[in-house]
């Protein structure tokens, strides 16, 4: 087992090496600008995803609001399991994501699109229908990237062999940990 964690933690250091500032930068201030618009910030997310979709919303919701730093209007639309177990019942699984936004996400709004493949059929639809609108996505992916990479106004990859989700989701919950850090260190009150 040694080895295996070893491995594992090369390869995060690896992949941490990776991360463009640019990337993170462009993220942060997309999100200052959706707050200056006063816009909505839409989290989504399958399984592991969908966890980090509900720490984001912790972090840069009620974490950055409780210190009176900044009043990000985030949601993460995985985080109501009645919607989602209804949708999925009702429309079908692929839909669960789209239902909660159509006809409500406007253009000056943003949906952080979590996903490793980067091709899950309710990320994508969700992310298509908000493209038409002219919302902004935020793709975080993994692997390849798959269809997400592609859809992304501003795409947070990280490019691994396909199936590592245990490294991809790491990261991505770490991209959530610097801007939030970036919030609480830097003094700045930035209001709604």
């Amino acid at each position: 087992m040694k080895n295996f964690i070893l491995d594992y933690i090369d390869t995060l250091q690896k992949l941490l090496k990776q991360i463009d500032p640019v990337v993170v930068e462009k993220i942060t201030k997309t999100l200052e600008e959706t707050n200056k618009n006063r816009g909505k910030i839409f989290v989504i997310g399958n399984g592991g995803s969908s966890a980090t979709a509900s720490h984001m919303v912790n972090d840069l919701g009620a974490g950055l609001r409780r210190r009176g730093i900044v009043w990000f209007d985030i949601v993460s639309l995985t985080d109501n399991i009645s919607v989602c177990s209804a949708l999925s019942n009702d429309i079908g699984y692929e839909n669960i994501f789209l239902a909660q936004i159509e006809g409500f996400i406007t253009k000056d709004d943003v949906i952080i699109a979590i996903s490793c493949s980067g091709n899950s059929q309710n990320i994508i639809k969700a992310v298509e229908y908000a493209k038409k609108v002219g919302a902004t996505i935020v793709g975080l992916t993994g692997f390849d990237g798959g269809k997400l990479k592609d859809l992304s106004d501003i795409n947070f990859h990280i490019e691994t062999k396909i199936g590592e989700y245990g490294v991809v989701e790491d990261l991505h919950l770490i991209l959530n940990h610097i801007i939030y850090s970036y919030y609480t260190k830097n003094g700045k009150k930035y209001g709604r």
